[in-house]
């Protein structure tokens, strides 16, 4: 008998939702005009700008560029997807309000996710084409984009907001974000397998792909403006966490004092944040974004090098030539 290919719109999690007729009338038109593909986890992915996004999260996009006006104090997480971005958000918001929450016993970590801590602009605050309140919210504002560099708020460029930017090695993003996909998928359409999701991959055909487009964005950024934007590379913060929580807390402007070091602050804020850590919370086992993904979605392993028990021989030495010619001449390895 025929798999039938999704559940009913009512039934689905918002994240699986991609008729076009949900999409405001104000996007609908542009949005049929846009190149399409196959998607990941839902149908189809959509071109806008060069890179490649789910129906709800161009109109995420759209939104967030016509409406979202920065501040100057504004932070900004940029990550491409599945390279570590539930550990920064985890840092980041940790650094930033270690005076409003100094105990590590009553920290919000301990009861909610980062998602719901540090909110994604295009795929949370304005994916439905709201407006966001925002008169809530302390300054410094501490908000998560996967949005690659050209689509960018004009008002994020043109001001002095800070952006910090994480991203993996190629072989490990796409290991990571194969598996993250497969969480996702309806049941009822079966698992993407490992040789189509690395053919699409090197294609650039992924969420917010070519990965290398993105993270070649970014990485120019921050060599012409490295008072903006901090390039980090998940690799490097795992194998010296310490060294690079202090960089990040230097960056946005709360480094830690000589005080705060020798009383273990930052241990304690590395344990906080650690994989296993938050992990383990019952909040990241049992609870879900209000999107509707599985909190426990977002941790699989936090390894490095995983993809090797994965991808063969021929497909590193592939993957790593397509590196490596994207990267010719940019100064950016891995």
């Amino acid at each position: 008998m025929a798999l039938v290919p999704f559940a009913s719109p009512i039934s689905l999690p918002k994240y699986l939702h991609e008729d076009q007729n949900d999409v405001s009338q104000e996007y609908r038109h542009l949005m049929s005009s846009l190149p399409r593909d196959k998607g990941w986890v839902l149908k189809h992915l959509f071109n806008y700008q060069g890179f490649w996004h789910t129906t709800r999260q161009v109109q995420g996009v759209l939104a967030c560029q016509k409406l979202f006006e920065a501040q100057d104090t504004d932070l900004f997480l940029v990550t491409t997807p599945k390279s570590g971005t539930t550990w920064l958000k985890a840092m980041a918001f940790t650094i930033v309000n270690r005076d409003r929450y100094p105990c590590i016993h009553h920290h919000p970590l301990l009861s909610s996710n980062p998602h719901d801590l540090v909110p994604f602009l295009e795929l949370k605050l304005y994916v439905d084409n709201n407006v966001p309140d925002f008169t809530n919210l302390v300054s410094p504002r501490l908000f998560s984009t996967h949005m690659p560099y050209i689509s960018l708020p004009d008002s994020i460029k043109k001001l002095e907001c800070k952006i910090v930017y994480l991203c993996r090695n190629p072989r490990d993003t796409l290991i990571s974000l194969w598996h993250f996909s497969n969480k996702l998928r309806p049941k009822s359409i079966g698992n993407i397998s490992l040789e189509e999701a690395f053919e699409r991959f090197c294609k650039g055909l992924s969420l917010y792909g070519p990965f290398w487009d993105h993270v070649l964005e970014y990485w120019k950024q921050s060599l012409e403006k490295p008072e903006r934007v901090l390039f980090l590379k998940y690799e490097e913060i795992k194998a010296e966490p310490k060294v690079h929580l202090n960089r990040l807390a230097e960056f946005l402007g709360y480094p830690f004092s000589l005080e705060e070091e020798k009383l273990g602050v930052v241990d304690e804020i590395l344990n906080l944040c650690s994989f296993d850590s938050l992990s383990n919370l019952e909040v990241n086992r049992m609870g879900k974004l209000s999107t509707g993904e599985d909190n426990k979605a977002f941790f699989r392993k936090g390894e490095v090098g995983d993809s090797g028990n994965y991808l063969t021989p021929m497909m590193i030495q592939h993957l790593d030539v397509i590196t490596e010619n994207k990267f010719i001449g940019s100064g950016l390895e891995f």
